[in-house]
């Protein structure tokens, strides 16, 4: 399972959505048919720009509960600690999204108003 982690400040559009997708998995020499699902936490799941993106790619979007966000993230942001209580939401969102033994690709990747990492389950890596 390879998913994208997605955090982003509220009121984005689909499109910056997908433009940050699109980044995250260009960065990791992936298209957008790897991907098995988008993930976000709970904090953003009145975020409409996520669904309609996920219609779009054709994928289902993983509302991460803010239980389940205990996985370690690469990255720091301060205001995602502050207003969502993880230090990554895109991190933390694909790491438990993706499963047991998810790993991360790398560091989430920020687009404007959004952000977002790619994880891998231990049967994708």
């Amino acid at each position: 399972m390879i998913v994208a982690g997605i955090g982003c400040r509220k009121g984005v559009d689909a499109a910056s959505i997908l433009a940050a997708v699109d980044a995250a998995l260009l960065s990791h020499d992936l298209d957008r048919s790897a991907l098995s699902a988008l993930a976000t936490t709970t904090f953003k799941r009145d975020e409409a720009a996520i669904f309609t993106a996920a219609e779009q790619l054709g994928l289902d979007v993983i509302i991460v509960d803010g239980a389940d966000e205990t996985h370690a993230a690469l990255t720091r942001s301060d205001i995602s600690l502050a207003i969502a209580g993880s230090p990554s939401v895109s991190e933390s969102a694909a790491l438990a999204a993706a499963g047991k033994n998810a790993r991360l690709l790398g560091p989430r990747l920020i687009t404007g108003a959004v952000t977002c990492a790619i994880a891998v389950n231990g049967a994708s890596a």
